[in-house]
């Protein structure tokens, strides 16, 4: 266990918080901007698959919400990995569905299911979403968002 503040030990949980680019603690992982910005596409990818044909039920528009969920919902559960190594593998299976999504966005656009505003829209919040991700990844990679 480590030291923190001083000469106080500190509890496991302590020690393995995630620091905030302004050194505060974040409290749990709605705290990250890149789960911030990963729900906010979540939401828009399940407004817009609403308007898609009722036969891609089970197809583009299961997929597409799957994958925008999972982007999300794989940042949760590498917030409380304790290790580096389990903290990123998590981390990469986020970004590997941000770009399964990213070709959702240019296929929905192909077969004209969303218009140009629409796939620039996606194609805007999901941009925001990677560039938070990877710094938070590289962050964590570098051992900076860790106290051990």
């Amino acid at each position: 266990m480590g030291v923190i503040k001083g000469s106080k030990l500190a509890t496991l949980v302590e020690v393995k918080k995630e620091v905030k680019k302004d050194n505060s603690f974040s409290h749990n992982f709605k705290d990250l901007e890149c789960w911030q910005q990963a729900h906010e596409f979540v939401k828009a990818v399940y407004t817009v698959t609403k308007l898609f044909p009722e036969d891609e039920l089970y197809g583009l528009t299961s997929q597409f919400r799957r994958a925008a969920v999972s982007i999300a919902a794989n940042i949760c559960e590498g917030y409380r990995k304790l290790s580096r190594a389990d903290k990123l593998r998590f981390l990469n299976i986020s970004q590997g569905s941000l770009e399964e999504c990213r070709y959702y966005i240019i296929l929905s656009y192909d077969i004209e299911y969303i218009d140009k505003a629409t796939h620039d829209r996606l194609e805007y919040i999901l941009n925001g979403t990677s560039w938070k991700l990877n710094g938070y990844a590289e962050a964590i990679s570098q051992n900076k968002g860790i106290i051990d």
